[in-house]
């Protein structure tokens, strides 16, 4: 009997293995794959004339291309993606028209579609003899027009320089010194790499021969347009808003571009009314009336107030309302504040502040923070990195930034990836301000996966400052940096201040031990 016993429990066993099998194949896989968005971490292209801007978190490559560039076929020089994503096949191995964005699907578990975008700035311009101004160029719409005073002969125009296409491009004619008739308009004919567009030409004419285009107004400061013709004794004068008493503006302090001239007016009183008016030879332009800004310093500049919040020193008096803010928020995660208020100062009263670059962690786990203090707010910190908000309300425009700074730069002990030929290399700190017109603080993310980071060259960039140091300075000096400005116009919603120990902190990429102090900052705001 127990053969058949043995037997029977067999076929027992063989058919719950069976049904067991079945019912696996039945059962649903709940478990999520891994959400890791897949990243271009670098991108280039031949013939950028800067280094591409990646936004993580919008999935946009910005490129900016150079003038002889073909944007209709742009050839990818390189890039790299995050580790185990995989580009949709066959799109980066053949040329780009960005002449309009390109959608590209990166994929990693699941599928990210990114956006190549690119930016071209081509030189234009076109002048004849005799003209007000300088030429409105309109790319668009192709054409360009010239302003002429009221007599002027329209159908005997010498035109002295143009060029209304990218470097090696031709014109059909070619009237680049010759003569020619705007009585009616006149199209040209542009070739750029093998492809045509028609430009008209127009003329416009005006009873006014010297037009004052408007005035800047900053604090100590004051920029002042005008247009008359080219060859004539042009400039500006100015007063006073209560008095009569006009005075010229010196010639160093205009710049001629053809038939546009500006005045760099200095020395200004600020919170004051003045009037100012272009002239051209004996002819004089209606005035603009315009009132300087006001003299603004941003609060604790002299790093005298801080507070202690358990294990994070905070540059702001306890109870007090915030301007500065640092990152040890995130550094004492797993230490004690690297940032952090110290008696050696400048004068040897008061504080200053003083920045350490530390490896924060045990052993091997961690992460190296860079010591750093910032005009904003330490927003949150994800995972072992920082969400930051960069920038504070303000809407003066300061000529340079003053301070004082004393630097120990040690060598760089750790590195993160495409940073590994620093290491070793003495360590650089930096101090840089912005004036931004964003409508919003500037957001800064340094985790890899979503990181943006401020770039000087950025759109919403009004101003930028900076100095660095890639060695020790023993003994406290002044630095003194100029704001360049990218236009006299645009007026800032933000101010933002930054000093680091390690320059490449947002990285990662630092020593072990630099220390960065930083006292008495003060905005100027004259020339």
């Amino acid at each position: 009997m127990s053969a058949p016993a043995t037997y029977k429990y067999g076929r027992l066993s063989l058919a719950a293995l069976f049904i067991a099998l079945v019912m696996a194949g039945c059962i649903k896989n709940d478990i999520p794959y891994p959400r890791i968005q897949a990243n271009f971490l670098t991108f280039s292209v031949e013939g950028e004339s800067q280094a591409a801007v990646i936004d993580s978190a919008t999935r946009v490559v910005n490129l900016t291309l150079g003038e002889e560039v073909d944007i209709y076929s742009v050839n990818v020089a390189d890039y790299t993606v995050t580790p185990g994503a995989e580009v949709e096949p066959g799109v980066l191995d053949k040329p780009l028209n960005l002449s309009r964005p390109v959608a590209v699907m990166l994929k990693i578990y699941q599928e990210y579609w990114w956006v190549i975008k690119a930016t071209q700035n081509i030189e234009r311009y076109f002048n004849v003899s005799g003209q007000i101004g300088t030429s409105v160029i309109d790319v668009p719409a192709h054409r360009v027009i010239v302003t002429m005073p009221d007599g002027a002969d329209l159908a005997n125009l010498r035109v002295t320089s143009m060029k209304l296409g990218a470097v090696g491009s031709t014109v059909s004619p070619d009237i680049n010194g010759s003569t020619i008739n705007l009585k009616s308009p006149l199209e040209i004919t542009v070739t750029t790499h093998g492809r045509e567009e028609i430009w008209t030409i127009y003329a416009e004419v005006t009873a006014s021969t010297v037009t004052t285009v408007r005035a800047d107004a900053w604090t100590n400061v004051a920029w002042i347009y005008g247009q008359a013709q080219e060859g004539k004794d042009n400039g500006f004068e100015y007063r006073l808003g209560d008095s009569d008493d006009w005075q010229r503006v010196p010639a160093e302090w205009i710049t001629h571009d053809g038939g546009d001239f500006t005045a760099r007016l200095v020395h200004l009183d600020p919170e004051t009314e003045y009037a100012a008016r272009a002239y051209s030879d004996t002819e004089y332009a209606a005035e603009v009336v315009f009132t300087t800004g006001s003299v603004v310093q941003v609060p604790n500049r002299d790093f005298e107030n801080w507070w202690l919040n358990g294990k994070v020193w905070n540059p702001w008096a306890e109870g007090g309302e915030s301007y500065w803010d640092t990152g040890n928020k995130g550094a004492t995660t797993l230490g004690p504040s690297n940032t952090q208020p110290t008696n050696d100062t400048p004068t040897g009263t008061g504080r200053a502040a003083m920045l350490e670059t530390r490896f924060v962690g045990v052993g091997t786990l961690g992460k190296l923070a860079a010591g750093n203090i910032f005009t904003g707010v330490y927003v949150r910190t994800d995972g072992t990195n920082g969400v930051l908000s960069f920038g504070r309300p303000f809407t003066q425009r300061p000529t340079r930034m003053r301070g004082y700074l004393k630097y120990n730069s040690v060598a760089i002990s750790h590195t993160s990836a495409g940073f590994e030929d620093l290491k070793g290399r003495p360590d650089t700190c930096v101090v840089w301000a912005a004036l931004i017109d964003s409508p919003e603080p500037f957001e800064i993310r340094t985790n890899p996966k979503n990181r943006q980071l401020f770039d000087p060259a950025g759109p919403e960039v009004v101003a930028y400052a900076n100095i660095q140091y890639g060695e020790s300075v023993n003994n406290y000096v002044q630095f003194d940096i100029e704001f360049d400005y990218r236009s006299t116009q645009r007026v800032p919603n933000y101010l933002i201040i930054v000093g680091s120990a390690s320059k490449y902190g947002d990285y990662f990429t630092g020593g072990n031990g630099s220390v960065l102090y930083l006292d008495d900052f003060e905005l100027m705001y004259d020339y």
